[in-house]
């Protein structure tokens, strides 16, 4: 496994990124619906050329399986391959970001409990709850910090 920073954000690369960031979705965001995950995808292409750092976990064969975005010291995305989870890779990347961006803190949907405990089992710990997200859809957030 391989991660590494990309400052080229060209259509072929957001194409797989996109692609698994939709399989990750699917996987993981049970509470939304199809056309919920349609309607946020278009966003997701934006979302990912506006981060400030965007690392890719490659596979030995070369092919993207994972990524994160950084801005500051937070974490702003943090999607997988469904093959891949369980696998050690979504903590290696946490770890990586942690020591080398000096992630601090993560936002993280209440109704995606896997990953409520993901960042609990990594040492973050609830700080701040909404109701809503930041686009005001009634997806409570739960802010994070490493403690």
């Amino acid at each position: 496994m391989r991660i590494y920073e990309v400052q080229e954000r060209a259509t072929p690369l957001l194409e797989k990124l996109l692609d698994i960031w939709e399989q990750s979705v699917r996987a993981t965001h049970t509470f939304l619906s199809d056309a919920e995950v349609k309607q946020i995808k278009a966003y997701v292409p934006t979302a990912i050329r506006g981060v400030e750092h965007l690392l890719i976990a490659e596979s030995a064969s070369g092919k993207p399986v994972g990524f994160m975005g950084i801005a500051g010291k937070r974490l702003e995305m943090l999607f997988l391959l469904p093959e891949e989870r369980g696998k050690g890779l979504g903590r290696q990347l946490l770890q990586y970001g942690i020591y080398h961006y000096g992630i601090e803190e993560v936002t993280v949907n209440e109704q995606n409990p896997q990953a409520v405990g993901f960042y609990q089992h990594c040492g973050f710990v609830t700080y701040q709850r909404t109701d809503h997200d930041e686009e005001g859809n009634p997806y409570p957030l739960l802010y994070m910090r490493l403690k």
